[in-house]
């Protein structure tokens, strides 16, 4: 089997250096790029097709939840790996809906990625052992509670926005950012703030916080 091509996303240079090291520890293993953010992941992976992506899922102006959205409706034949500290249901479930199929822990990293990319190259699922028994308790099954959850009334282009909103960004800086009109941008917040019932950009930045959009 040829060399698994590997794309590196977390926004801390320390983070993506140490993930390049235990990667490199095997030999067909070859990192084609490194992200410091998931707008920048989904781009280098259009242009890279590597076999995986390996990213966080806290990241700036894309999360890694929305980036992997993205990767897996573009290019579907490369396997998203999912990074995080926390191993909650919501995550997990949201990972699932993303179209990731690799769950690592960065706390298991050392010992769990390179059998994960392993794994994922083969076009199987890895997933940690909480990860497991989400999937065979069938939590995507659950559509009734889903369906009234605030984040899943959002479109993906509503939680792109609703994460730059958040992280500060003003109404040109958003439409310069999606490459849409500042008009647009305004309209979409309209909505959003309607859909979700908030009354500022504090009552947003809270949302995003208890979401996961970015971290507190």
């Amino acid at each position: 089997m040829p060399s698994t091509t590997i794309v590196i996303a977390d926004d801390h240079e320390i983070v993506r250096r140490g993930l390049r090291t235990v990667l490199e520890t095997r030999e067909d293993f070859e990192i084609v790029g490194e992200a410091s953010n998931g707008r920048e992941a989904v781009k280098l992976v259009e242009s890279l097709s590597p076999h995986v992506v390996v990213m966080d899922i806290s990241m700036p102006e894309l999360n890694g939840l929305e980036a992997a959205r993205q990767i897996v409706k573009s290019k579907p034949g490369t396997e998203v790996l999912v990074l995080t500290m926390h191993e909650s249901e919501e995550l997990i479930r949201e990972m699932l809906e993303a179209g990731a199929r690799g769950y690592v822990l960065k706390s298991d990293a050392m010992r769990q990625l390179v059998p994960a990319v392993d794994t994922l190259r083969k076009h199987k699922p890895f997933f940690t052992p909480k990860a497991s028994e989400v999937v065979l308790d069938g939590f995507l099954g659950e559509e009734e509670r889903l369906r009234g959850e605030p984040r899943r009334r959002l479109t993906p282009r509503e939680r792109e926005i609703v994460q730059l909103l958040a992280e500060g960004k003003s109404n040109k800086e958003v439409a310069s950012a999606l490459h849409i009109s500042v008009k647009t941008a305004e309209t979409h917040r309209t909505n959003i703030m309607r859909k979700l019932d908030l009354h500022s950009v504090s009552d947003l930045t809270r949302f995003a916080v208890r979401n996961h959009f970015i971290e507190p």
